[in-house]
């Protein structure tokens, strides 16, 4: 049985989280007595596909076109699936998976389950784990459907080794879908800056820093720990910093190693956005602010005074 996955590539090149989902689809194969197939949209050298192999992929295909297209990619992995006889489609937990993933099971009349967190505990009938309430709680869903679309949680599953040879395929096919009804008018994308949801370390401030002009040395000490910067909803509503900044229910959310709040109380809506995090670090000057409950480790104290030390011990630490 061929799982397949969803292998998205940036400019040529893979991320970590591409790398989780093939491990995902290498995992879930072994338990179903399988292999990975990888489906790769856009140019990517032989070389670049190979490294899929690393972590379990048997067989990589790619396809023309640009996976910006959501319609048009989930057509190819329709395709792709029904003519490998998939029963399994992975997807790893970004923008665009998200979005691909629900068209997919549609046209495949498949079974899907978002945000899954492990392999399945059973395969017959396939149960698995996921988040729930915004991460505040788990759910065990049994999928039914003959084909079964899994779509993790970042930084869930974590990225497991399993090398194997990859077999390199290329195709012609582009995934034109007559029927689409959206069409690709624009794409800007973020360069220079570590992307959010890749991100292992993130700092994030809000609006304890009393104005945007203060926000050096937060950017500071992100360039000193090598993490990405995020802020609070209301940070981004005022015009402080950009919206894609923004991390909570209502906008990125993050599941890093390690997340530093400097200056935002931890309201529910930013809460939910965050609980994923492994370590959270709060700096905040009210002992009474409810981050800290959630919080590992808490900072008292004016963020002013504290970043600009933390920031130095950091390099110091760093030599």
């Amino acid at each position: 049985m061929s799982v397949l996955v969803f292998a998205e590539n940036w400019d040529g090149a893979f991320k970590k989280s591409t790398y989780e989902g093939v491990a995902y689809a290498a995992g879930l194969a072994q338990s179903v007595g399988g292999n990975v197939t990888a489906v790769v949209i856009g140019a990517v050298s032989a070389e670049t596909a190979a490294t899929l192999g690393k972590y379990g992929a048997a067989k990589v295909l790619q396809f023309d076109g640009n996976d910006v297209n959501h319609q048009a990619t989930a057509t190819i992995l329709a395709q792709t699936a029904t003519a490998a006889g998939s029963k399994y489609v992975v997807f790893n937990g970004t923008w665009k998976s998200k979005s691909t993933a629900p068209r997919l099971a549609i046209k495949l009349n498949a079974a899907i389950a978002t945000e899954v967190v492990e392999l399945p505990s059973t395969n017959s009938p396939c149960v698995v784990k996921k988040k729930t309430f915004s991460g505040k709680a788990f759910a065990h869903v049994e999928l039914n459907a003959e084909v079964k679309i899994i779509v993790l949680s970042p930084n869930a599953y974590g990225i497991k080794e399993n090398e194997l040879s990859a077999a390199f395929e290329k195709t012609s096919g582009t995934g034109s879908d007559k029927d689409a009804s959206l069409q690709h008018v624009e794409y800007q994308k973020t360069s220079g800056k570590i992307n959010l949801t890749e991100a292992e370390l993130v700092v994030s401030a809000g609006r304890g820093m009393k104005g945007p002009e203060n926000w050096g040395m937060i950017e500071q000490l992100a360039e000193a720990l090598g993490a990405a910067t995020a802020c609070s909803k209301p940070v981004a509503d005022i015009g402080w910093r950009p919206h894609h900044e923004h991390v909570g229910q209502t906008g990125i959310a993050v599941a890093p190693n390690l997340y530093i709040a400097i200056g935002i109380s931890g309201a529910i809506q930013h809460l939910a956005g965050i609980s994923s995090s492994k370590k959270i670090v709060v700096i905040n000057t009210d002992p009474e602010a409810p981050f800290f409950k959630a919080a590992d480790y808490g900072i008292v104290g004016d963020a002013l005074q504290i970043v600009p030390k933390l920031t130095e011990a950091i390099k110091k630490l760093k030599g």
